[in-house]
């Protein structure tokens, strides 16, 4: 849960009527290990899927997907070692509209699991699939997996581009059928935030007010989280996505990104524990191989680290210069040297490394480390500091 104290966004949200009335909470379904996994060129065995599966439970993750079994035996394992370490979070399953994808979901013991199938029109001609036999592998699926006391969250696949006609009748049936949940996907991320409030309403009102309703959305136009955030406001109670944004193409929405910005912005509570995403972030970027953006939202190493000499004069004043605490996601603070520098700049960073600069050598130090900052094309370091001001104080 955010503390609200740390959070400084000032009265605009609160003025506009930013508010999500009726929403008091928004579950958190983790895709990580499975449509996250799913990025060009990432493998994640059964250990590192464990650890993760571990971290995202320590993270607030309400949901683990732990995986897509039929993909591989590296995935059984991962599900039998998730399962066995008894994690404080469901553990979900994924499975296509077909019986072998359900029979193995049955076999490692998920009590809950995703069901998916294409909707839309062109989907369907790719598979080479009429709307009459992905309806009946929807109803056949969803019928066989609620006998066997599985939870179902029935997953349309591409519902962002599908005829609405056919998607109600989908829908309709997925819960005739015994599913407790349903899921609107923007599988292409090509949905605008009001088209995916839009969908929202329009699936509640086929499938009547008590079904769940999830939404799933890609980042490919970059409204990832702007989707999420609409999908809530017209009524889903669940949001799907992964850590740091991975999947394929442009990635899924950012959990902990949506997460914040429901929480510090709109007011909706989650589970999410914000203090511990920079620690499971840097654990999924380092065994899925990847590299972050130094300015990515709550993660990146830049978001609390200040070069400009205007934002340094500020920095003793967090409220002034950044939105929210470091605190709230555990990052450290602190200034930099380059270029942008300024006489705020060389007194703090002198304090913080005990150096004593005359008051008339501030100017001096400051110029010297300018020269070097453009010479080398980058930050000026400690060591470098510490040796410019030796040669200038003497």
């Amino acid at each position: 849960m955010l503390d609200e104290s740390k959070v400084w966004t000032g009265t605009i949200n609160a003025d506009a009527g930013t508010a999500i009335e009726g929403v008091a909470h928004v579950g958190l379904y983790d895709s990580t290990l499975r449509d996250g996994e799913q990025t060009v060129g990432v493998n994640l065995g059964p250990e590192a899927k464990l650890e993760i599966a571990r971290a995202l439970a320590d993270l607030g993750v309400d949901r683990i997907e732990a995986g897509f079994p039929r993909v591989s035996y590296d995935d059984v394992k991962s599900y039998e070692l998730i399962m066995e370490a008894d994690l404080d979070a469901e553990i979900w399953g994924f499975s296509r509209a077909v019986p072998a994808d359900v029979e193995q979901l049955l076999d490692l013991g998920v009590r809950g699991a995703v069901i998916e199938s294409p909707v839309s029109d062109g989907k369907l001609e790719a598979y080479g699939m009429s709307r009459e036999k992905v309806l009946g592998r929807i109803v056949t699926a969803v019928q066989w997996s609620t006998e066997n006391d599985v939870t179902v969250c029935y997953f349309a696949v591409d519902s962002t581009r599908a005829d609405l006609g056919f998607l109600a009748e989908v829908y309709r049936a997925a819960v005739e059928a015994g599913a407790k949940e349903v899921a609107v996907v923007d599988t292409l991320g090509i949905a605008s935030s009001e088209a995916a409030a839009f969908l929202v309403h329009k699936t509640r009102s086929w499938v009547g007010p008590d079904i769940p309703i999830h939404w799933h959305g890609h980042n490919d136009f970059g409204l990832a989280t702007a989707g999420s955030i609409a999908a809530v406001r017209a009524g889903a109670t669940w949001v799907q996505g992964t850590v740091n944004g991975m999947g394929e193409r442009a990635g899924n929405a950012n959990l902990p990104e949506f997460a914040m910005a429901l929480e510090a912005l709109y007011g909706v509570a989650t589970n999410m524990r914000f203090e511990r995403i920079q620690e499971v972030a840097e654990l999924v970027r380092r065994v899925s191989g990847y590299d972050l953006e130094p300015y990515k939202p709550l993660t990146g190493r830049n978001l609390f680290v200040r070069e400009s000499g205007a934002v340094a004069a500020q920095f003793h004043d967090p409220q002034a210069v950044e939105p929210y605490s470091s605190e709230v996601v555990s990052a450290p603070r602190g200034i930099v040297l380059g270029k942008k520098s300024g006489l705020a700049s060389i007194d703090i960073k002198s304090a913080e490394l005990g150096l004593d600069i005359p008051e008339e050598k501030r100017a001096d130090v400051l110029a010297a480390v300018k020269d070097l900052s453009v010479s080398k094309g980058g930050l000026v370091t400690d060591e470098e500091f510490i040796g410019l001001t030796k040669s200038v104080v003497g």
